[in-house]
């Protein structure tokens, strides 16, 4: 009876866990897939200047030493420099950081269109396969490359994308792109790689594999700005190229509440500020007040869907604020300073 017992554990616990190893993700994607086009705010002079600021640039995370399975770690070097050449090496690495955190782009979903060039009804069932003839002359953009299909109706037609990227690939491979994609795209272990907060990871490897104007990129993307958000891990992905894109898509989304309340707990007013500047800017909407701490206020009492523990927060900081202004009174008092 003892062993019957065990057995029937055994197979329950089985069960379960394989059961448990088919769950899905519990997100739907959010695609810029809609009547509005993203990219003509997004490209905005102003609107990048707002998402480089909210980035929030620091230079010892950009240049950190990263585990890419590519090169072993190098010892790190010493110079001396005089003024003059240490001004220029901090231009140089301030130049190459601008170069890390280029953010992607954030543009509509292109389910392209083929156009059809002939029909030769003379060539139908010549051959049951379809035959993909490819332009591979050098130097042409992968886009811009003329891949045409004739189907086994004789019917003459441009390649679909998939198509096209396919062959683009495998005549002129971009480097960390696969002709398949990986698995660790696949729900279950894209599951596991977001419970593990490996945000940067997962979007690194999306931008390598697809372009983003791509469904699968944005389903990707969307569904790993999504568990961040949820989770308020926004530090996992700040001072890397990748924020910017998921400042905007919360923007776009109308979904700020927690990157808000972020900022108001770590009494960064200042970039809330920009945050809703930034929010006013792309949902057209208007945010008065005097001051930094003003508009952030009035934002939260008219957009905020949170408004409560938003309202908390602010006071919280008030009241921080308030104290230190109280304590540098004390000190300056106890100086001898005089105080206004």
């Amino acid at each position: 009876m003892g062993t019957v017992s065990h057995v029937l554990r055994s197979i329950s616990s089985k069960n379960f866990f394989l059961i448990g190893s088919r769950r899905c993700l519990n997100y739907s994607a959010i695609q810029y897939d809609g009547t509005a086009d993203p990219a003509p705010l997004f490209f905005n002079d102003e609107v990048q200047s707002l998402l480089r600021l909210l980035t929030r640039v620091d230079y010892n995370k950009v240049f950190r030493k990263r585990k890419l399975g590519k090169n072993q770690l190098s010892d790190p070097e010493y110079k001396f420099m005089t003024d003059a050449e240490l001004k220029e090496s901090l231009k140089e690495a301030q130049k190459k950081a601008d170069e890390l955190l280029q953010i992607p782009p954030v543009v509509k979903i292109d389910f392209g269109k083929q156009r059809i060039l002939s029909k030769d009804p003379a060539l139908n069932g010549i051959s049951t396969s379809r035959l993909v003839f490819t332009d591979i002359t050098f130097g042409v953009k992968d886009a811009n490359r003329l891949i045409v299909v004739r189907e086994p109706d004789g019917t003459l037609q441009e390649a679909e994308w998939q198509l096209k990227k396919r062959m683009n690939q495998l005549y002129f491979p971009t480097p960390g792109r696969l002709l398949k994609p990986p698995r660790m795209f696949e729900d279950n272990y894209l599951e596991s790689l977001l419970d593990r907060q490996e945000y940067e990871f997962i979007l690194d490897r999306a931008c390598a594999q697809f372009d983003p104007h791509e469904e699968e990129y944005q389903r990707i993307a969307s569904i790993t700005y999504q568990h961040l958000n949820e989770k308020n891990s926004f530090d996992k992905l700040r001072s890397t190229r990748h924020f910017g894109s998921l400042v905007f898509f919360l923007v776009w989304n109308k979904n700020v509440d927690n990157l808000l309340l972020d900022l108001i707990e770590t009494s960064n007013i200042f970039e809330a500020d920009k945050l809703v500047t930034l929010y006013s800017q792309i949902n057209s909407v208007q945010v008065d007040g005097d001051s930094d701490l003003n508009r952030v206020e009035n934002f939260i009492k008219t957009y905020a869907n949170k408004k409560g523990a938003l309202e908390l927060a602010l006071q919280s900081y008030k009241e921080i604020v308030k104290k230190q202004k109280e304590v540098e009174q004390g000190i300056n008092i106890a100086h001898g300073i005089p105080t206004s």
